[in-house]
């Protein structure tokens, strides 16, 4: 006899198959249920009518996720960023193409639904736009590209344009708009890449005029999630929050390119002009992680076994990758989201640092000497912490009881 949970299952499965082949209005719950090898009144004694399976289906199919990771690790081979983008929105489309009965009903019928079918189908849509947040920040990050918009917002739009294309293309055997998909994807990428990306690569030292610091309990949560993983990935953590390094300046740095003694704990970091130290700091975001000689780097660093001479390295002995990097940056904040509802990106780390440097009283010229960015580059983060120490005085403020004969009252 088979358990509750997988007669559930099999009903959900059932239905999603046929809801991709012929339509949520062209499925009837007979169909479903002689698929999934049950009677009717199983199927309503579990969902109570063909909505509340397709609830189902929405709020606790497998399908939906497993998309939204494809679309995520999607990697674009083309050397040509524009060219990159458009193979990657050619992947979603045809993603889109194999289930044209289903989108067809999705948008078509969502008036038909009730309220608990347009959340469940509202969410699963945020969903996959923070998967599109998370593959376009990584897109930039690889190719050292700025962009006009956050991630999240680029996603958004980005999203609106392919799914628009796919709604007019299932919906509407005649239309103008466009000649083929090619000539649709030639215009999105231009509107993407000119509107929004810069138009050449930057440095990895250009950063986003908008910063997107995180707050002391994210971070303190990404450490706790690094930390479960492994030594490494602790350090690495810890050291992307408590120096301030990039991903490319991080996988380049060696196992001599520490000191750690009990008056400090710098690095040696190499860039493409020289080099420059920057110190280890052991308090992040108002906790401390150990010591100048005993915290999560140098705890890994005496683990090691090997003779590798890289600070970080993948399970072949081998110099970690940026890639690889932002592979483990995804698994610490799975479940994480920011203030804008999608998850951290990698370039936040360095952010935040910065933003806790001028918190604590660096001054932008010493700030400019730690990171080897110019004053310029560092404006926008100096407004920021500006405006987080105007929200900070505000909240004192608040704290303080009233004065005068208000105070008396």
């Amino acid at each position: 006899m088979p358990s509750q949970s997988s007669t559930r299952q099999r009903l959900i499965q059932s239905a999603l198959r046929l809801f991709i082949t012929q339509g949520i209005s062209g499925t009837t719950t007979r169909q479903i249920a002689e698929a999934a090898h049950v009677n009717e009144v199983t199927l309503f004694r579990h969902f109570g009518s063909k909505h509340g399976l397709l609830l189902g289906v929405l709020e606790e199919s497998a399908a939906f996720e497993k998309l939204g990771q494809a679309l995520v690790s999607q990697t674009s081979p083309s050397e040509q960023p524009e060219q990159g983008l458009k193979e990657y929105a050619s992947y979603c489309l045809h993603a889109l193409g194999q289930v044209p009965d289903l989108i067809r009903s999705l948008v078509g019928e969502a008036d038909q639904y009730p309220a608990d079918n347009r959340l469940a189908l509202g969410k699963r849509l945020t969903e996959t736009n923070q998967y599109l947040a998370q593959y376009l920040a990584s897109f930039m990050e690889q190719r050292h590209l700025s962009s006009r918009l956050q991630a999240d917002q680029m996603a958004s739009l980005f999203a609106c344009l392919l799914l628009g294309y796919a709604v007019v293309e299932f919906t509407s055997d005649y239309h103008q708009l466009w000649d083929h998909e090619e000539d649709f994807l030639d215009s999105a990428v231009q509107m993407i890449w000119h509107g929004v990306l810069a138009t050449v690569p930057s440095s990895p030292a250009d950063h986003p005029t908008v910063v997107a610091d995180l707050p002391a309990d994210t971070v303190h949560l990404i450490l706790r999630q690094a930390k479960k993983q492994g030594l490494q990935d602790y350090a690495l953590a810890y050291v992307l929050f408590g120096a301030g390094v990039s991903p490319q300046e991080l996988v380049a740095l060696l196992r001599s390119q520490q000191i750690s003694n009990n008056q400090q704990h710098l690095l040696q970091v190499q860039t493409p002009t020289g080099s420059r130290q920057v110190a280890v700091n052991q308090w992040i975001m108002g906790k401390r992680l150990g010591s100048y000689t005993a915290n999560p780097l140098t705890k890994w660093l005496k683990s090691r076994k090997d003779d590798a001479l890289t600070m970080f390295m993948d399970d072949q002995q081998q110099p970690l990758t940026v890639a690889a990097i932002q592979d483990q940056w995804q698994s610490w904040t799975a479940g994480t989201t920011t203030l804008a509802g999608c998850p951290p990106t990698l370039d936040q780390a360095q952010q935040t640092w910065c933003i806790d440097m001028l918190m604590r009283g660096v001054t932008l010229d010493n700030l400019s000497l730690l990171t080897g960015w110019s004053l310029d580059q560092l404006e926008p983060y100096a407004l920021r912490a500006q405006e987080k120490t105007a929200l900070e005085q505000a909240t004192r403020l608040d704290q303080k009881p009233g004065s005068g004969s208000a105070s008396k009252t």
